[in-house]
């Protein structure tokens, strides 16, 4: 697959195959190869940057791998641009906040990057591509949403409800810190 996807224009499609119902998910994201390593048994390693989703309407072939017929998917247009920078001020906050309390909690230096996504959209879809653990199904679910809002909204409740549980294992931390230090 790889060798045709450089011979074209380097781009491929990913799509989520759900282990339990034991299909392709409807939506996936175009993926472009930027940098590629063969080794001489054959297997590749790759670096790509997933730019625009798409969502399958038919597959056109199975073997050697699957190809479709795709349509582009774009979000739809917000009206209330100040309501929606509110609430992606609260997703920054919250984010930042979740990645200090994870440092504090397992005494190590976590760091964002110095620079998050400005734009809501954009920072929306980072958000979804580096949320943690075994979350494939909810970065599906907001892969498909096609509203930056609902997509924020949800890692709202997301970033929240673990800073939430961060905050409690952290005041536990300290406090059996401090009885330690008290009781030495």
């Amino acid at each position: 697959m790889l060798k045709s996807v450089l011979q074209s224009d380097s781009r491929f499609g990913v799509v989520r195959w759900d282990p339990i119902a034991k299909r392709m998910a409807d939506v996936g994201c175009c993926a472009e190869v930027i940098k590629h390593q063969t080794a001489k048994d054959g297997r590749s390693n790759i670096v790509t940057i997933g730019q625009q989703r798409f969502r399958i309407l038919e597959i056109i072939s199975e073997t050697p791998f699957v190809n479709a017929l795709v349509s582009w998917v774009d979000d739809d247009p917000i009206s209330d641009q100040t309501k929606l920078e509110e609430l992606k001020h609260s997703v920054s906050t919250a984010l930042k906040d979740v990645v200090s309390l994870t440092a504090k909690l397992t005494d190590s230096e976590k760091l964002l990057p110095d620079s998050l996504p400005d734009f809501p959209r954009e920072l929306s879809f980072w958000i979804a591509a580096h949320l943690g653990g075994p979350v494939a199904s909810e970065q599906q679910s907001l892969l498909e949403l096609t509203n930056t809002f609902q997509r924020l909204d949800r890692e709202y409740e997301l970033l929240d409800h673990t800073r939430r549980q961060l905050a409690a294992r952290t005041a536990l931390k300290d406090t059996f810190s401090n009885a330690d230090q008290t009781n030495n």
